[in-house]
């Protein structure tokens, strides 16, 4: 859930006031895990990126951010898609766009999905690219892996805040457990 590079054209708040209204209101985010299919549209390999936070941890996540006020849900889509993956990703959003799940971080420690800065939503959608990724910002890498390479014990526990059950939750709503 971390947005760690400042969008200068954020459309919305400064850090003072974000930080403010972290402290009193759920935030609302979307989140996409990208997939690429095959001819007949079955879901080859899913995509999780590389982070690296303010000190240096390297950490797996899927395209993230907020929904800005008077933002429709494609748009913040759209617009995080691009940001993450690059402008020739070309992503496929289907005409009625529906998330897999919706995952609630919570900022106490222990919880199963947490987000020290704010209790946040997240539509989680998945997605498939058609195009080139180049991750952008704060993405330094996509790594591209088979549903069984993404069921890997050691990969979910990289995925930043209890990610790793969105993605297994990800894989059971595709069909695609070994």
């Amino acid at each position: 859930m971390t947005v760690r590079t400042p969008d200068p054209e954020s459309g919305w708040m400064n850090d003072d006031e974000l930080a403010l209204v972290r402290r009193r209101v759920p935030m609302l985010y979307v989140e996409a895990i990208p997939v690429r299919v095959d001819a007949s549209g079955k879901v080859e390999h899913l995509g999780v990126l590389l982070r690296a936070d303010n000190q240096g941890v390297m950490t797996r996540s899927f395209v993230s951010g907020r929904v800005q006020y008077g933002e429709s849900i494609r748009d913040a889509l759209l617009r995080h898609l691009e940001k993450d993956l690059g402008t020739m990703a070309f992503p496929a959003l289907p005409q009625a766009l529906s998330p897999f799940t919706v995952a609630e971080f919570s900022p106490m420690p222990g919880s199963g999905l947490f987000d020290s800065r704010q209790h946040a939503v997240a539509l989680e959608f998945i997605v498939p690219v058609a195009g080139e990724c180049n991750p952008r910002q704060d993405a330094l890498e996509i790594t591209w892996l088979t549903p069984q390479q993404a069921l890997d014990p050691d990969l979910l526990e990289e995925l930043e805040g209890g990610r790793g059950h969105v993605l297994r939750t990800a894989i059971g709503h595709l069909g695609l457990w070994p």
